[in-house]
């Protein structure tokens, strides 16, 4: 993505820690659905938030994008989720 490696976006993964750890898209931040209100500071007020979760069904993704729009960020999901990610054997990390 290289928008994330130009710094034009940030990519928010909101699954749970130890999904995260397990894998992720490379340069993604892990602030889990639950934690993320407390955690707005931590994103660029500036750069258009990316969310992504378990798939192109996982609601988590949905609720990030309306819960950062609320609070005034610009925002979007990934179209597809970590397996499809995966799977299109696209830039990865693990913890």
């Amino acid at each position: 993505m290289t928008s994330v490696r130009d710094g034009l976006v940030t990519v928010l993964d909101v699954r749970p820690p130890e999904e995260y750890a397990q894998g992720h898209v490379a340069g993604a931040l892990n602030i889990p659905l639950d934690q993320l209100q407390a955690r707005l500071q931590d994103l660029p007020p500036d750069r258009e938030v990316v969310a992504y979760c378990r798939g192109p069904w996982c609601v988590l993704s949905f609720e990030a994008v309306a819960r950062l729009r609320e609070a005034g960020f610009s925002a979007r999901r990934l179209r597809d989720g970590w397996p499809e990610w995966q799977r299109a054997e696209l830039s990865v990390a693990s913890d």
